[in-house]
């Protein structure tokens, strides 16, 4: 399956970061599947135009965060994602997300209802992208 990636060099998150968000995103999404393969490290930096290190830092990220494997000789694919952290560490590592998103729309003047209208909201887009159907009480 052939992904397009896109980057922003204005942007104030890093262009490492902005790749393997795609690939997260893409992934639930249905976007990028397990077995699809993601363009090699030079190729990608050569139609991006950006250092090859990005991408092998991003690529990096991804591996650890065992959603993509490097097969000797074949390439780079999606896998099935493995559980990485306990379920603690991944409370542990949400709560900081969870705070800053929560913060700045407090910041921003949202109240509770409407955030979580809004999180239910784009949960749902989630969940419909990728082919299930949302679950509320």
């Amino acid at each position: 399956m052939k992904f397009n990636f896109t980057i922003s060099t204005g942007s104030k998150v890093a262009i490492y970061k902005q790749i393997t968000d795609q690939v997260w995103m893409a992934v639930a999404t249905g976007k990028l599947a397990v077995g699809d393969q993601l363009p090699s490290v030079r190729a990608l930096a050569e139609e991006l135009v950006v250092n090859p290190n990005t991408i092998a830092h991003a690529y990096s990220d991804l591996t650890r965060d065992g959603l993509i494997e490097a097969r000797a000789g074949r390439g780079v694919f999606i896998v099935q994602k493995r559980k990485v952290y306990t379920a603690e560490e991944a409370w542990r590592r949400l709560e900081p997300l969870l705070d800053a998103a929560i913060g700045e729309a407090m910041a921003l003047d949202f109240t509770p209802q409407e955030l979580k209208v809004a999180f239910d909201q784009k949960l749902d887009l989630w969940t419909q992208a990728k082919g299930g159907s949302p679950d509320h009480e």
